[in-house]
């Protein structure tokens, strides 16, 4: 049978060294919670910022300077399938294209559903003016047309939208017969 007595030497060693860890990890953890410790980023949850705007895509294919142009046009037996489309679409505050430009869209558009008229949508969008003025929000997903409300994820950013996540609610505001469409945003 083993010998199950503890050495009692060992005994106060091992408290010492057991209270000497209580109290390095709980003066770490009460210096995390001052913002200059550097502990504090990594030990704390960081309170998450929510943004709610709008705001406005002039997705323009017609005239002299148009936004939006096919850069691979899409199977001949499927219609739009493999189509993409490069963006530099206007940004504003409202539907009109007078409105305040508050930035611009950049990126691109596939059709990529032989089923049905959906769009993995890949851009980026600059803001230029206002509150978020050289800040961007990245956006990637899919776009199911044939829904009036689409939702789209928002996959990062920078500047004021560093690390940024959520989605944006789509709705076609307008659109005409050649295929110039004004987009509204809610993220």
């Amino acid at each position: 049978m083993p010998n199950t007595t503890m050495d009692r030497s060992l005994l106060p060693k091992s408290l010492l060294f057991f209270m000497l860890f209580l109290f390095i990890t709980t003066a770490s953890v009460a210096g995390a919670k001052d913002p200059g410790h550097p502990l504090q980023s990594a030990m704390l949850p960081r309170e998450e910022k929510v943004s709610r705007f709008r705001f406005y895509l002039h997705d323009v294919k017609s005239g002299k300077n148009p936004t939006s142009i096919t850069i691979i046009n899409g199977s001949a037996s499927t219609p739009f399938f493999g189509k993409v489309q490069m963006i530099d679409s206007v940004l504003t505050e409202g539907p009109e294209l007078t409105s305040k430009q508050v930035g611009r869209c950049q990126g691109f558009y596939a059709y990529s559903a032989q089923q049905d008229i959906a769009l993995l949508m890949d851009m980026n969008v600059v803001f230029t003016a206002g509150r978020y003025n050289g800040s961007t929000l990245s956006f990637m997903g899919r776009n199911s047309m044939l829904y009036k409300v689409r939702e789209i994820p928002v996959v990062g950013g920078s500047g004021a939208f560093r690390m940024a996540q959520g989605y944006a609610l789509v709705r076609t505001h307008w659109k005409d017969n050649i295929g110039d469409v004004t987009v509204q945003y809610d993220v």
